[in-house]
């Protein structure tokens, strides 16, 4: 084994120790954090119509952000089936969303897709490719409606409806840039630290736009859907992406109180603000901790099956 493989071996195991430490602790910050008793009230007050709706509707989200990791499976070549894809980016998905992408979104992937075999640099593709993916969904959706004045942003906010619009534009034009560079640019692999960055086609990058497009979409509809119908759906969409980009850079894990506090702020002249917290819990339960749940159950399993593979190559390689 060279010296490159040696680090790599010592940095899997580091990064092993590092993550059965952190994850177990961040969960349990997660969970301390949140008021059951209001999360039960909150979930006892809907019809199980709607949220059946809004489970259903989590579930699409899911299941199209998975597939993301199909695109970036095309976009590599490598080998795997879907079968072992998609769970896998399913519970990178829900860690990522309750315990910061520096655990799901990059952590646990690379342990994952390492376990199966993948080497660090097209783990590092597939991840930059979801990452693009998901962004250039936003930068698209959030460019539009910003442009059109939604949402309404109330009195007295420094950035003012003007500012946003031209944020708006600015979004759009990052959006065309990427799908025009995607089409046209002539040299299409760049050398970043060792790492090999290629534009996908257009055709790959149009299906980008609109699995990301849609994907926020979908959350947006989750919300929507436990609220009374005083306010349009464009305009709760473009309340999520606001609150989502706020979390973002605040870098609290799931976001907690940033959502609340700009639904609040940009929806207290439609919704009381119980109406507004209690849909915003049944939210964080439905999207956030139902699939967090599953994930984890979903992970204990991929873990097992990773184990018994290395184990029956080390047997096979002995025998």
């Amino acid at each position: 084994m060279n010296m490159h493989g040696k680090r790599w071996q010592l940095a899997r195991k580091a990064l092993t120790l590092a993550f059965f430490i952190l994850v177990p602790v961040l969960l349990f910050s997660l969970l301390k954090n949140l008021d059951w008793q209001e999360v039960r009230h909150a979930l006892v007050a809907y019809r199980w119509q709607t949220l059946a709706l809004a489970v259903l509707v989590s579930a699409c989200s899911f299941a199209l952000f998975s597939c993301f990791d199909l695109i970036g499976r095309r976009y590599t070549g490598h080998s795997l089936p879907a079968r072992q894809v998609l769970p896998l980016a399913f519970v990178c998905y829900a860690f990522n969303l309750n315990l910061s992408a520096w655990v799901g979104a990059i952590a646990l992937r690379y342990r994952l897709y390492s376990r199966l075999g993948l080497p660090v640099a097209t783990i590092t593709r597939i991840l930059s490719l979801g990452l693009v993916t998901n962004w250039l969904g936003y930068f698209i959706l959030a460019g539009a409606l910003f442009v059109c004045g939604l949402p309404r942003l109330p009195a007295g906010l420094e950035i003012g409806s003007n500012g946003l619009r031209l944020i708006g534009v600015l979004l759009l034009v990052l959006a065309a840039a990427y799908l025009l560079a995607c089409r046209f640019a002539r040299r299409r692999t760049w050398q970043l630290r060792g790492h090999e960055i290629s534009l996908p086609s257009l055709k790959m990058a149009a299906l980008q736009a609109v699995m990301g497009a849609c994907n926020w979409a979908l959350m947006a509809w989750v919300v929507y859907s436990l609220l009374p119908d005083k306010v349009g759906y464009p305009t709760i969409l473009a309340v999520l992406l606001i609150s989502s980009i706020a979390g973002v850079i605040t870098h609290i894990p799931a976001g907690l109180g940033v959502l609340e506090t700009v639904f609040l702020t940009l929806l207290q002249g439609s919704f009381s603000k119980g109406t507004l917290l209690a849909a915003l819990i049944g939210y964080r339960a439905v999207y956030f901790l139902l699939p967090l749940m599953v994930a984890g159950l979903v992970y204990l399993v991929l873990e097992r099956l990773a184990s018994q593979r290395t184990r029956g190559a080390r047997s096979g390689s002995t025998g």
